[in-house]
């Protein structure tokens, strides 16, 4: 079997703190499959840049002239982290075996991925990237996870408990996941849809590098709503049943009412009055934002926009080294 050609892609977003130790880590790691035979020498390492505002460009111009495996994919503006990552795979896609994705600070352990490569070579064609535990996160951001993936799998969304975006796909999976051209993009509810042989592999992630985190907590909340709305019109089932059942209970207080008029039992009543105005209120706002949302997005796919715009491309005029093969060769 020949050895497959594996790129790395790996999303950026005003990651110049901590781009210099991300570059040498995951080259230390090329250098140490390729030395093992386990990957070819045409095996790349990929940074997109998503219209980061700092000088994470300027840092990947300088490390691709210095390091012939490292290469870089500046997008026009910031199109968010999944876009940014479908544009990496997308130019990966055209000339790699297999694919592994991975974000910029390193939290997660790219020890594993030698492992990610043997279970390829081994024939799964997608292989997860699992945390073994939260023990990093904090107590809020732990109970809301738990909550999330339960929510999830309750509404019929099967996703990857505590996996994110750090994963391997091979070229046949890849090509199925680019097949799906929808404007929002869920990943982690994408790739499992796929079907293709898959497996896990548990590691420990560990703390940020540098840097702040890019997916403060409205983020987070705004990703996970776009996760379910993309794959679920349970919200909108929800909504109305809770119609129905308001209905319901409006017809019983409304017997409840007639029986204590006819008993001469009535008052008027502004507290009752003034609940039942805003529960019902309340309920009509958040089934006209529900059903919002989901107009939303329909307004958003029928468009048919560019998910990215492509400003400069060192990836696609990449040759590799013979003479890294030399290199490499040299120092065994």
């Amino acid at each position: 079997m020949n050895k497959p050609v594996l790129t790395i892609v790996v999303p950026c977003f005003n990651e110049e703190e901590v781009l210099p130790v991300t570059a040498s880590q995951l080259s230390g790691v090329f250098q140490e499959l390729m030395y093992d035979g386990l990957i070819s020498f045409e095996s790349t390492i990929l940074f997109v840049d998503d219209g980061s505002k700092d000088g994470t460009w300027n840092l990947i111009e300088q490390i691709t002239k210095q390091s012939s495996n490292i290469e870089g994919l500046k997008l026009a503006a910031n199109a968010g982290h999944q876009n940014a990552l479908i544009a990496g795979l997308e130019a990966a896609n055209k000339r790699s075996d297999c694919v592994v994705s991975i974000d910029a600070d390193l939290q997660d352990d790219i020890g594993v991925i030698r492992t990610f490569v043997e279970k390829f070579i081994d024939g799964f064609d997608i292989v997860y990237g699992v945390r073994d535990h939260r023990s990093t996160d904090t107590l809020f951001k732990r109970s809301t996870a738990v909550g999330f993936y339960r929510l999830m799998n309750r509404m019929g969304i099967h996703l990857i408990p505590n996996h994110a975006d750090f994963r391997l796909m091979s070229k046949q999976a890849l090509d199925e996941l680019l097949k799906y051209k929808e404007t929002n993009l869920f990943l982690r509810g994408l790739v499992p849809l796929i079907g293709f042989p898959s497996t896990k592999v548990y590691y420990d992630r560990k703390e940020r590098l540098a840097g702040e985190s890019k997916y403060p907590l409205k983020k987070m909340l705004a990703f996970a709503f776009d996760g379910i709305t993309s794959f679920s019109v349970a919200p909108i089932r929800f909504v109305t049943m809770m119609g129905f059942l308001s209905v319901i209970g409006s017809v019983a207080v409304g017997f409840y009412i007639l029986i204590q008029k006819f008993l001469g039992q009535t008052e008027t009543g502004w507290t009752s009055l003034m609940i039942s105005i805003w529960f019902v209120g309340g309920l009509q706002l958040m089934g006209i934002g529900i059903i919002g949302e989901y107009i939303g997005k329909i307004y958003q796919e029928v468009k048919h926009r560019p998910r990215f715009a492509v400003e400069k491309d060192t990836f696609s005029n990449h040759t590799v080294g013979k003479q890294l093969q030399k290199v490499v060769l040299k120092n065994q």
